[in-house]
């Protein structure tokens, strides 16, 4: 009876619990294609926009991100400080992994398609069409790249 009982108990304050939880994250975010606004980014080479839909790029925390890459677009070897998951919702981004940019070495990922990287993992990307990808990520987010001369806010 004792055992029943404590069960009982364990479920019905598990039950106040979760309704405290959920309380407390009662409040929700909705981002419709209206709702996007593109921008610059400045560490990325020319012609890339970004939207981002949750959180800030330079603080601590998660982030939610679109980027817009244009047709026949490239980025350099990089890398980025913690994991970061890029899914492709449009076009078709290609991904090769390593220090030397080389075409011939990349994985085309059309829409759909999820790519998970470790932190500090070098990276790049071309397209030859335009396509969108969207990136989560624990923030800050920034871009370092391994030829110090190809980071566009040097230039």
């Amino acid at each position: 009876m004792k055992t029943a009982l404590r069960a009982a108990s364990c479920v019905v304050l598990s039950a106040c619990l979760a309704g405290t939880v959920s309380a407390q994250h009662a409040s929700h975010t909705i981002v419709t294609p209206n709702d996007i606004k593109w921008a610059d980014v400045p560490a990325l080479p020319p012609g890339a926009k970004i939207a981002v839909l949750e959180g800030k790029m330079n603080e601590a925390g998660p982030i939610t991100a679109r980027l817009k890459f244009p047709a026949n677009y490239k980025i350099p070897p990089h890398f980025h400080p913690g994991v970061e998951r890029v899914t492709v919702l449009s076009g078709t981004v290609n991904f090769g992994m390593g220090d030397k940019f080389d075409q011939k070495k990349t994985t085309a990922l059309g829409p759909g398609s999820l790519l998970l990287m470790p932190a500090k993992m070098s990276h790049y990307v071309w397209t030859t069409e335009e396509a969108i990808a969207q990136i989560n990520v624990t923030g800050p987010w920034t871009v370092t790249y391994v030829n110090p001369a190809d980071d566009p806010r040097k230039k």
